[in-house]
């Protein structure tokens, strides 16, 4: 099959051979007697300015970097949206729970602890674990900030949330949200004080380095609260992140 393309005069007809491989016959082209002029580059994107960690603590909250600075008492409901890189999670929130867990949680998200924090520990079939700040200055000014432990009053239930502790009293600003039905950590002390409404972006996150080390090829602990997001950057670039966390309702 044949096709004629009517050319303006002053133009020339080249015959280009047909690439589709199906046996068609060469298309007539047209081709301007002189090259056209380039189309004018456009101009570069300007990046926008890289605050300096200085710049970056002299915006925190007073709260930030002293822990003494964030003792509000929670509304007894309140509901938290996590904007994360797999989507929102909301987070409903009842103080009779866990009336302690849950007032350390309302002023963490009050002040931006949460922003810009990796969930770095994320077990699939067990849970999903953040609550390390990616700037060490601040981890080292909450690190000790310990809260006394509530009563378990509800069951660490798939969509559960709940303060991670490593004994009696020792809860600070690490969470963890329940991918299934671990009620067996109910005797454990560890005392859920709010609900995921929705499992959809949990359930999206990347799990591949799983445990932490030493135990498995997750982030260390240590090295995160010293090292902050770089070195997450450096070594654990597929994990996820909490972009912002603010308080929606009350």
């Amino acid at each position: 099959m044949h096709l004629r393309q009517i050319l303006p005069s002053g133009l020339l007809l080249v015959s280009l051979a047909a690439c589709g491989g199906d046996g068609s016959s060469p298309a007539e082209v047209e081709a301007p007697s002189k090259a056209a002029a380039p189309p004018p580059e456009a101009p570069a994107p300007v990046a926008p300015p890289v605050k300096s960690i200085a710049e970056k603590r002299a915006a925190y909250h007073a709260g930030m970097l002293d822990p003494a600075q964030a003792t509000e008492q929670a509304p007894e409901t309140f509901t938290v949206k996590f904007e994360t890189t797999k989507g929102d999670m909301l987070i409903d929130v009842t103080r009779a729970w866990a009336p302690t867990g849950a007032d350390r949680f309302y002023n963490l998200v009050n002040i931006g602890f949460f922003d810009d924090v990796a969930l770095f520990r994320v077990i699939k079939g067990f849970m999903a674990q953040f609550g390390i700040n990616g700037d060490p200055e601040v981890s080292a000014a909450w690190k000790a900030a310990v809260i006394e432990d509530d009563p378990v009053k509800e069951s660490n239930e798939a969509g559960y949330v709940t303060f991670a502790r490593s004994g009696p009293n020792s809860r600070t600003t690490q969470i963890f949200v329940n991918f299934v039905d671990n009620s067996r950590l109910d005797k454990n002390g560890f005392a859920p004080f709010g609900k995921l409404r929705d499992m959809k972006a949990l359930e999206s996150i990347y799990w591949g380095y799983g445990e932490s080390a030493p135990r498995g090829k997750g982030p260390n602990q240590s090295l995160l609260q010293s090292k902050g997001n770089a070195y997450l950057a450096e070594e654990f670039p597929k994990l996820d992140y909490v972009k912002k966390a603010t308080i929606v309702s009350e």
